[in-house]
């Protein structure tokens, strides 16, 4: 499956090694994750070269083409609620997962879309369990 993952860049990166351990763990899965890079300590600086016209579109046509989107929200970002809605606008299935205890929007924790899943969790090894569950329940169904 193509999983669009979805996380704070300019926003902060202060859970940077679960951004990495979800998507090496989707990537270990056997899914296409084209957004793999933005979980990578050096993609800040990689970014910066980028045009912002050329991410938006980029990324428009990754969320387009996806089976679903995986985005870890606990950290607060323009972008990725951006995202979430692109692709729930586009019924795509959208699993938003955040560390237990942090704050997230009630953008998102009071939206009752068919396709939203708000998930928390304790560590990584439930963060991967979440990702699991989400895909078993709510793409895989759809394929």
């Amino acid at each position: 499956m193509n999983i669009y993952f979805s996380c704070s860049l300019t926003g902060g990166r202060n859970e940077e090694a679960i951004y990495g351990a979800i998507v090496d763990h989707l990537l270990g899965l056997g899914h296409e994750v084209p957004t793999a890079h933005l979980a990578h300590p050096e993609v800040m600086e990689l970014e910066q070269v980028v045009d912002p016209a050329e991410v938006y579109n980029r990324d428009i046509t990754w969320i387009k083409a996806c089976d679903a989107v995986v985005a870890e929200v606990s950290t607060p970002s323009h972008g990725v609620g951006y995202e979430i809605a692109i692709a729930l606008g586009l019924s795509k299935p959208v699993l938003c997962c955040c560390r237990q205890g942090v704050t997230v929007s009630k953008m998102l924790t009071g939206n009752d879309s068919p396709g939203l899943v708000l998930r928390s969790y304790a560590n990584e090894a439930e963060a991967l369990a979440v990702v699991d569950i989400f895909l078993d329940q709510h793409v895989t169904s759809r394929s």
